[in-house]
Parts: C-alpha cells; sequence; structure tokens
C-alpha cells in the first residue's frame, strides 16, 4: 500500500463559514475521499502540531505527501520545510494544491517565485486534459467544470513544467497552467490549481480522482540511487 501523507495548515477552518464546508478540515475531506479506493495508508498532519507533524520519521515513512496551504506559509519552519525537501530529493513524492504554490517546500524546489494572478469571484473553471495518455489523467473525461472557484491566472511564474496535464479556463477570461508534473531528484511533484476553501471542490470523485492518479505516479518507484562526486573508471 503507498502511504501518504495529509498536510494541511488548518487555519481557514477555524472560521464558522469554513467550517461548515469542511467541518474535518480539507485534510479530513481528502483522506476521506481518497480512503474510498481501500488500497492507501492514509494519515494526516497539521500546522500546529509539534513540528507541524511532518517528523524525520513521519516522512521517512511517506511515500507521497499531499500539501495545502494558503494565508500561514510563513509560519512553517525552515527546518521542517528543507526536511520535505530533502525527502523529496531522496524519493518521495510531493502533491502541492491550490494555494501551495506559495509554500516554501515548492517554491525551494521549483527555484523561482511562483507567482501569479489571482481574485475570488465566485467564476466557472473549465479544467482541459492535455496529456490525455498521462497516468494522471487515467479515468477522466475531456474536461471537468467546477461552477464556482477562486480564479488563477497566467503569468504563473514557475519552470516549465516537465509535463503538463491540465490547463484551466476561467469565464472571466484567464488561462492558467493547472496541472504541472516536475522530476527533482529521485522524487516527482504534481502542482495542482483547484481547492479553495470556500468552495466544496475536494468532495468532488473527479478532483479526488485525479489526486487518487497523482498518489500513484508520484510514489517512488525504487529506481537506483545516483552517486555523486569522483567517480574511478569502470572499464580497463
Amino acid at each position: 500500500m503507498i502511504k501518504v501523507a495529509i498536510w494541511n495548515e488548518f487555519r481557514h477552518e477555524k472560521d464558522p463559514e469554513i467550517t461548515k464546508i469542511y467541518p474535518d478540515g480539507i485534510h479530513g475531506a481528502i483522506a476521506k475521499m481518497l480512503g474510498n479506493y481501500g488500497d492507501l495508508e492514509i494519515r494526516t498532519a497539521t500546522l500546529d502540531e509539534p513540528e507541524h507533524g511532518l517528523t524525520k520519521e513521519v516522512l521517512d515513512n511517506t511515500d507521497v505527501l499531499i500539501w495545502w496551504g494558503h494565508i500561514a506559509h510563513g509560519a512553517v519552519s525552515d527546518e521542517v520545510s528543507n526536511r520535505v525537501v530533502e525527502r523529496v530529493m531522496d524519493g518521495m513524492g510531493l502533491i502541492v494544491l491550490h494555494s501551495g504554490h506559495l509554500s516554501k517546500p515548492f517554491v525551494k524546489l521549483m527555484g523561482t517565485g511562483c507567482r501569479s494572478k489571482w481574485r475570488e469571484n465566485d467564476e466557472k473553471e473549465i479544467i482541459w486534459v492535455i496529456e490525455p495518455g498521462h497516468p494522471i489523467a487515467k479515468g477522466l473525461p475531456e474536461y471537468i467544470v467546477l461552477p464556482k472557484e477562486e480564479t488563477y491566472g497566467e503569468r504563473f511564474n514557475i519552470p516549465a513544467p516537465d509535463e503538463l496535464v491540465f490547463i484551466s479556463w476561467f469565464e472571466g477570461g484567464e488561462v492558467f497552467r493547472s496541472g504541472c508534473c516536475y522530476y527533482r531528484g529521485n522524487g516527482k511533484v504534481f502542482y495542482f490549481r483547484p481547492g479553495h476553501e470556500a468552495y466544496p471542490t475536494f468532495y468532488r470523485e473527479d478532483i479526488t480522482q485525479i489526486l487518487y492518479n497523482a498518489v500513484n505516479w508520484a510514489a517512488p518507484v525504487q529506481g537506483p540511487k545516483p552517486t555523486f562526486g569522483k567517480y574511478e573508471v569502470m572499464e580497463k
């Protein structure tokens, strides 16, 4: 079974209006939906736990880390952030959701500012599958319609994705690279745009299918560990 840790800063859900949408937190909703597949070992962690719930022991026993953050990026310690980056480089998968594009681990792994346009205006989003043969697109329709979501827009200040699976169109006219795959060291990173806290996006089966597919894509493959530095000649 793939070992999945779902991390959430768990701050917005203290607002009564957001509590109505996610009474168990965004992490709880994602855990419940992914748990329906029955073949993942799932745990959750939040910002206010000791070491943000991401101790070395926890990360060493995590195959894929899912990350949701928004208003408390600065509250994440550099020590824990670096620990996450090191685990990704060593082979752990990382799935970064929505405004997690400004989280410390993602920014460090990308090496850019990772900023974009945005507005909250209850606009429709259409997520187009532009790489239908990709594993993360398995079982999906040609496009997914979200009746209301927060709008993001290009330019999205990220490195060109190694693989781009989804792009989004918003009724205000913006487009956005909303499903981006990267290879970093021995690990894999997937950024997925939807998931604003004010909308029940993470209860949707099609969104959960994407997250499940991404978990399977990002899971470690136990490939060879590279060596660095001076290397003796192999052929005499």
